[in-house]
């Protein structure tokens, strides 16, 4: 049984997918290997996440893991960022994949408020979100 509904799973995969295409638009400069190196970990580690969750026994765990997606999520956007005062990465690649991550962390931290909810109030319910 699928516990993301909507297209999460989906949107986590090609947001990773998105992440190692720009990944290599980055210079193979010192501080641009260890960008890209930093980039690739937590873009990919978002959909990695979210397909634990999806597979999670219980609703605890499954905020858990959310949580860990969301944090990535955020990791990832830090980064982009980085990449673009650094003058490593821009244009319009850039501009998506950030405002992508902002959405899905958004997305995520929302599935873990209302589920960290439902646990406290004992009204945990067996398809997650």
């Amino acid at each position: 049984m699928s516990r993301v509904y909507g297209d999460l799973a989906e949107r986590s995969f090609e947001f990773a997918v998105a992440v190692m295409n720009i990944a290599n638009d980055i210079p193979r400069t010192g501080k641009g290997w260890i960008l890209a190196r930093q980039l690739l970990r937590a873009g990919t580690s978002v959909g990695a996440n979210v397909e634990e969750a999806n597979n999670a026994f219980s609703d605890g765990e499954f905020a858990h893991s959310c949580n860990i997606a969301r944090k990535e999520a955020a990791e990832t956007r830090y980064w982009l960022k980085l990449a673009r005062r650094t003058s490593l990465l821009a244009g319009d690649a850039l501009e998506k994949l950030t405002r992508e991550a902002d959405e899905l962390a958004r997305i995520l931290a929302t599935i873990v408020r209302e589920t960290r909810q439902r646990l406290r109030k004992g009204k945990a319910e067996p398809g997650g979100l």
